[in-house]
């Protein structure tokens, strides 16, 4: 016989098995991926049905109908559709027919006839918005593209249903490996990480039925022991980060900034008068004396050399207005920075190596602007920043061909790949002449509207040689264990941007084939005799 202890002990635990089976359970849950999202609806669509005949010569028959959806007259596939193979062959093989000299009833075969347009409408299926959940970090100071945090920071996890009537249920996912199950906002207590973070997954269920897709953030935190005024600084690199500017190309590179914040060429100040400079520049201060803008009736030389820079009496009588003018494009480029989140020292310091904020192009014309644009660095921008792309091209091209084609896919537009070229080419030209501000019947040969609108379309560019060489680095770099620094990755996008992707290519495939570190220093050690001239550009522009 059992005692009444023994059965105590044994409901005791069963009673604890439970416990831990469902504990299992619910951490299993947490744990598994979640379905992702599922939803579509139906919208009306309104349209234009164009109805064709092929009808019989002989005796003017309707032999069938042909319904198109589009304008134009019908192809040999919509024939073939509408009426079968015999009748669409019978067609095909039809002769002309001369009807102002011949009876039509004695022509053989079929032709086409227009009968009319009709408005229709059809159900078109669309698929709907996804839930999505958003981070960002609670009581923490944005600090030169980084965060600093005075207490243990949080993280907030904020799911978002977007379609009305529906409500978001829970956020499930992990930190660093261990299951998580929170409110649909949900705060997520970090502590201090290594150098590489730590991941975290999270998803939402929504009372529609689905959940969201899987997302990710990679989360740093460097605490910094003062012991009057401990602080942490933080970096997130994740897409769903929702909370102040951070770092430039910092989620394209997949990279952490510098802990603690951004060397100087790499920051944005607080305010654009920050960015003024008065640094001596000859060509630009020839080119004003050139367009009459100095007095240098007092220089010997005219306040000029013969290759067209000013000479030592020139760059001193033009000081002042090179000061001023060096400083005439810092409130665009300050917008361009907070808009485009390019570092604006780094805008700076491209347009004074360029072009000395001179952006009436080079004496070849073959680099133009206040970045000296190339048609290959067109080029690369409508391949690597598809959204700029997408932007500019309807002001040159069609519409529909913009809408339906990415730039590398606009030789499908034509017959011959010469003709590809010639479409590709009046792109890149068009946006080549929109950054070239020479003007001759302009006041000083600049129009300064042009230059003005141009300081955007170089920030674009930046982005997009980002891109690139992420590329360039991923294809040629073989060790994935060492990661390059964000500092590096854009001394590499800075080769890119003046020497080409060919440059970079080559240098990274030399330092990977070597088994050394992919860093500024070796990467610079491999770049050709001709490719050279790139290190004392991005030493220039970095400094």
């Amino acid at each position: 016989m059992i005692s009444p202890f023994s059965k105590l002990m044994v409901s005791i635990i069963l009673l604890l098995l439970i416990a831990f089976l469902f504990e299992k359970q619910a951490v299993h849950a947490a744990d598994e991926l979640p379905p992702g999202p599922d939803r579509y609806g139906v919208i009306t669509e309104e349209y234009t049905k164009y109805t064709w005949w092929l009808v019989r010569w002989s005796d003017s028959s309707i032999t069938c109908e042909i319904v198109l959806e589009r304008s134009g007259q019908p192809v040999e596939e919509d024939v073939l559709a509408s009426c079968g193979k015999d009748i669409h062959q019978e067609w095909l093989s039809t002769p002309s027919c001369d009807t102002a000299s011949t009876d039509p009833q004695s022509c053989s075969g079929y032709y086409l006839h227009y009968f009319r347009e009709t408005p229709a409408t059809r159900q078109q299926p669309i698929k709907l918005a996804p839930p999505v959940v958003w981070v960002r970090l609670d009581d923490c100071i944005p600090v030169a593209s980084t965060h600093r945090c005075d207490s243990t920071p949080t993280l907030v996890l904020v799911g978002e249903e977007p379609l009305p009537g529906y409500s978001i249920l829970r956020l499930e996912g992990s930190v660093d490996g261990k299951s998580f199950v929170c409110d649909p906002i949900c705060q997520v207590d970090l502590g201090p990480t290594d150098e590489e973070g730590i991941i975290l997954r999270f998803w939402a269920y929504s009372n529609y039925g689905d959940s969201s897709d899987v997302f990710e953030a990679r989360v740093r935190v460097r605490s910094v022991d003062d012991p009057g005024d401990p602080y942490w600084y933080v970096d997130v690199l994740s897409s769903q980060w929702q909370g102040s500017p951070q770092a430039s190309c910092m989620q394209t590179w997949g990279v952490f900034p510098p802990v603690g914040g951004l060397s100087g060429w790499l920051s944005s100040p607080n305010t654009a008068s920050d960015l003024e400079s008065s640094t001596s520049y000859g060509y630009l201060a020839g080119k004003l004396i050139s367009s009459d803008q100095v007095d240098v009736s007092a220089c010997p030389d005219g306040g000029l050399l013969q290759n067209g820079y000013a000479s030592v009496c020139g760059i001193e009588k033009a000081r002042q207005i090179v000061d001023e003018w060096q400083d005439r494009f810092d409130q665009l480029i300050f917008a361009t920075s907070q808009q485009l989140e390019v570092p604006a020292q780094l805008l700076k310091n491209l347009f004074s190596r360029e072009s000395q904020f001179w952006p009436a192009g080079s004496n070849n014309g073959q680099e133009v602007g206040l970045g000296q644009m190339t048609e290959n660095g067109a080029d690369a921008l409508f391949l690597w920043n598809v959204p700029f792309y997408e932007q500019f091209c309807p002001t040159v091209l069609d519409a529909e061909t913009c809408a339906s084609k990415v730039y590398p896919d606009l030789e499908e537009e034509w017959d011959t790949r010469e003709l590809t070229a010639a479409q590709r080419s009046l792109l890149r030209k068009a946006l080549v002449s929109s950054v070239n501000a020479a003007c001759p019947d302009c006041t000083l040969g600049i129009d300064l509207e042009r230059a003005d609108n141009s300081v955007p379309i170089f920030a674009e560019m930046l982005l997009a040689n980002c891109a690139q060489t992420r590329m360039v680095v991923q294809l040629n770099y073989v060790d994935e264990g060492f990661e390059p620094t964000y500092e590096d990755l854009w001394r590499f996008t800075l080769v890119n941007y003046n020497a080409g992707p060919g440059c970079l290519g080559l240098a990274v495939d030399k330092t990977s084939r070597d088994n050394e570190p992919l860093d500024w220093a070796h990467v610079s050690s491999h770049l050709t005799p001709a490719c050279q001239g790139a290190i004392e550009y991005v030493e220039d522009v970095s400094k």
